[in-house]
């Protein structure tokens, strides 16, 4: 099992249940690492857990029946290469395509560069609400392995897929593919856009006529004659999938089946969120009232357009999963009112020129921390005040200071936390805390 972090954890725990000889590696030595080894150590009977160089020497004199990935770890670092130097390629497989070969219920898979997480529990809760036993698992956590063993009891299980999880399937076979959309992302993962969308597209790669694909209507995607499983399109920005938007009202082949303001979320990123959920559904064969009123109920999850407090007259918004340029396009779309924008995070290795235009249109000042606080402010600056901070509490004082009353303070970061913080929740709970303070 090469990687200890959530997915190697479970992965190693079914691995271990089905009776196998586990050797688990990872290359960090961190101290809360060390800690997860040790409890992994004694949980898995004749198991052995190595770290840092140790993980590394182990390769170099053990031979594997076979090799799990953990989608965090990258292929190319040291202990993938060390692997596959001493053992056949074929043996390296990720821990999806593990899970799916001892899942014993159906798999409905999840993908796109955004929404997949709020899709996810959509459908996760319309199945359940219409009677059908579903797990929500994967990349939205629990992980996927951890629910095998008790898959027999599901009826279908809900998995939210990454590309990084994708790159190393072999059979994996959904009989529902969600395809959501496909933005600029991981340019420090992947050499290319190319290869990105490559990771992505091996969802369909081992789909049958019995299947179905749901794809977002005009992504540039292979023609729908081109994919193996029966389509089912959907779109709020275009006429013409099966499912579209018309004046707020979400239709099913002409025929109106959901209106936005029935529900809690906001938006046409969400509203295609609704459609993908809703054709999941209609490739099940359940009915729509009771499909509707399950997705009507939902409530968004914790920094995704979360709105944290109103001060003064200004509403201060968090929506730190905006991870991507693409999700921050949809968070400023979104707004009516004007914004004092918080942006900025680790370099991913994708510029932000493209979205000039929008924040001069959409944003009264920018604020800005992170590794890209600099080459942000270089594109951006020609158009409007760019301020930067060194902390995010910091942030929040000068976007304070610079917002007026009817304006919303947006933490819409359009890149990840991992410069700064332990992920995206931990800054959206500091930018929460930040705000809560202000007096």
């Amino acid at each position: 099992m090469l990687g200890l972090g959530a997915s190697g954890q479970a992965a190693a725990r079914l691995l271990a249940h089905e009776g196998a000889r586990v050797t688990l590696l990872d290359s960090g030595e961190s101290e809360s690492l060390r800690a997860t080894a040790a409890a992994m150590q004694a949980e898995i009977e004749g198991g052995t857990v190595c770290l840092g160089e140790a993980a590394l020497a182990t390769l170099e004199t053990g031979r594997f029946a076979m090799g799990i990935l953990s989608p965090g770890i990258d292929p190319a670092t040291p202990l993938v290469r060390k692997y596959l130097k001493h053992n056949a390629p074929e043996t390296l497989i990720g821990e999806l395509e593990l899970s799916w070969r001892l899942c014993e219920c159906p798999v409905v898979a999840i993908t796109g560069t955004n929404g997949k997480t709020t899709t996810t529990q959509l459908v996760d809760r319309m199945f359940n609400a219409c009677g059908v036993r579903s797990a929500a698992v994967g990349n939205i956590g629990p992980a996927f392995a951890s629910k095998v063993a008790e898959s027999a009891a599901f009826d279908i299980m809900t998995v939210e897929v990454s590309s990084f999880q994708l790159e190393r399937i072999e059979r994996f076979r959904p009989v529902v593919s969600v395809w959501l959309n496909f933005q600029p992302d991981h340019l420090d993962r992947y050499p290319s856009l190319e290869a990105y969308a490559e990771a992505k597209l091996r969802i369909f790669e081992n789909q049958t006529p019995e299947d179905f694909a749901i794809i977002k209507y005009g992504e540039p995607l292979p023609p729908p004659e081109a994919l193996k499983a029966r389509v089912i399109t959907f779109s709020a920005y275009k006429r013409g999938g099966d499912l579209d938007l018309r004046d707020g009202v979400i239709h099913f082949h002409g025929t109106p089946v959901l209106r936005m303001a029935e529900t809690h979320l906001r938006g046409l990123h969400n509203a295609e969120n609704l459609m993908a959920a809703l054709a999941v559904g209609a490739a099940r064969g359940l009915a729509f009232q009771p499909m509707v009123e399950a997705l009507a109920s939902y409530k968004p999850l914790p920094h995704r357009c979360e709105s944290v407090r109103t001060l003064r007259g200004v509403d201060y918004v968090n929506d730190s999963k905006a991870t991507n340029l693409d999700a921050l396009e949809k968070a400023l779309l979104s707004e009516t009112r004007p914004v004092v924008l918080l942006a900025g995070g680790k370099d991913k290795g994708f510029p932000f020129d493209s979205l000039s235009e929008l924040v001069a249109a959409k944003a009264r000042c920018v604020v800005l921390i992170g590794e890209m606080a600099e080459r942000i402010a270089a594109s951006w600056g020609v158009h409007l005040p760019c301020h930067r901070a060194g902390t995010l509490a910091e942030a929040v004082e000068i976007a304070s200071r610079q917002a007026r009353e009817g304006d919303v303070v947006l933490l819409s970061p359009g890149t990840s936390s991992f410069d700064m913080f332990k992920s995206y929740a931990d800054r959206g709970d500091q930018f929460r805390a930040c705000v809560n303070a202000l007096k």
